[in-house]
């Protein structure tokens, strides 16, 4: 390994600034519906700042382990994110909303779809450094990881969590092109994931059965049925314009009372639009791009290609989600539960992402680039 060089401070600082902005968003957005439903205004920011202690925790760990040590166990850390998303669709998986996501017992719950994330970063990258000679293959060297990203699709999307299963997918796909996977595979790839997706999608429309129907037809125009189907998403452009260009204020939201469902989760950035206004959502849309920035240039200036890989995974995974929940958020795409990274009330997404940025930080000890 090359000499060590400090912690990419800018990381640091930027997830700092995210996670410490996602707690009082958080307590904003969630008071009301805290005090009515749960009895207790302070439910959510208890419970965040309790899972934001547990990440700076797992983000301290992974930032002090040498990256390459997590090679001798990503073989175990992936058969246990597959027993745990299969584990889920048992008897043993909690149900809320309709979806079966989570297992634990009582307040204590884990989400199999987060760790899957982080596992399949692992292996991934991992497996196809160990096997870097054979990618430009497609029977042994693309082939084997399509099957790895299919089978974590497929249990992902059981739960059902459509938008965590693709997340998965582009970040595998991802990784196992800049690994070395032929233009020509990758580009072929590329249009059968398009083609199949358009066809869902045109299927899921021209049927007009079941809730996801309704997400597509409400996305083209949520005005024409804004009570029921557009109700998520027209409360959210709501939310967005009535911020104006500086918000109503910290705390202030009106869309938070009970118009906007959850506002503490998938559509935080509605609240945030509303109380922060654009400035606010711009500040926040800038710091996500200055750690995809540190994120790219950790992965281009890598080490080796283990490092690499791992750097390209994490970026990868931060980069379509923040895309997705701001989408979703601003309705340039059907409504799908997707949470904003560090900022959503979420503490399983929270630790996972944290976690992240620690092996982020791990690798940038040893990649050398301008730290300013």
């Amino acid at each position: 390994m090359g000499k060590k060089n400090p912690y990419d401070f800018t990381i640091i600082v930027t997830v700092a600034l995210l996670v410490t902005t996602g707690i009082v968003m958080v307590f904003s957005s969630s008071f009301s519906y805290a005090m009515v439903v749960m009895g207790d205004g302070y439910y959510f920011l208890k419970r965040i700042l309790a899972w934001a202690a547990i990440g700076t925790v797992a983000m301290n760990f992974c930032a002090r382990v040498k990256y390459w040590k997590w090679s001798k166990y990503a073989n175990i850390i992936l058969v246990g994110s597959i027993l745990l998303l299969v584990l889920v669709l048992t008897p043993l998986g909690k149900e809320v909303n309709g979806a079966k996501r989570w297992i634990g017992v009582g307040s204590i719950t884990v989400m199999p779809s987060e760790v899957a994330k982080f596992a399949a970063i692992i292996f991934i990258a991992t497996s196809v450094t160990r096997k870097k000679e054979s990618m430009q293959t497609f029977t042994y060297g693309v082939l084997p990881y399509l099957l790895i990203a299919g089978m974590f699709f497929g249990l992902i999307y059981k739960q059902p969590d459509f938008s965590t299963a693709f997340v998965v997918t582009v970040v595998i796909i991802s990784m196992v092109f800049v690994g070395g996977m032929k233009l020509s595979h990758f580009i072929g790839l590329a249009a059968s994931g398009f083609i199949g997706l358009a066809s869902m999608i045109g299927y899921i429309f021209i049927s007009g059965k079941g809730y996801k129907a309704k997400r597509i037809t409400a996305f083209l125009d949520p005005w024409a049925d804004p009570s029921d189907s557009g109700f998520q998403a027209v409360q959210s452009l709501l939310a967005l314009g009535s911020g104006g260009l500086f918000g109503r204020g910290l705390g202030r939201s009106v869309q938070k009372h009970f118009y906007l469902p959850e506002p503490q989760n998938d559509f935080i950035f509605a609240i945030i639009g509303e109380e922060l206004g654009f400035i606010g959502g711009v500040a926040i849309m800038l710091l996500f791009m200055i750690l995809i920035w540190r994120g790219i240039r950790i992965a281009i200036n890598a080490p080796d290609l283990l490092s690499c890989l791992m750097a390209t995974g994490i970026t990868t995974m931060l980069i379509v989600q923040v895309v997705i929940n701001i989408a979703v958020a601003t309705s340039s795409m059907p409504v799908t539960g997707m949470p904003l990274p560090f900022i959503s009330f979420g503490g399983n997404a929270l630790v996972v992402f944290m976690a992240s940025m620690g092996i982020l930080l791990n690798i940038s000890k040893y990649t050398n680039m301008n730290r300013s």
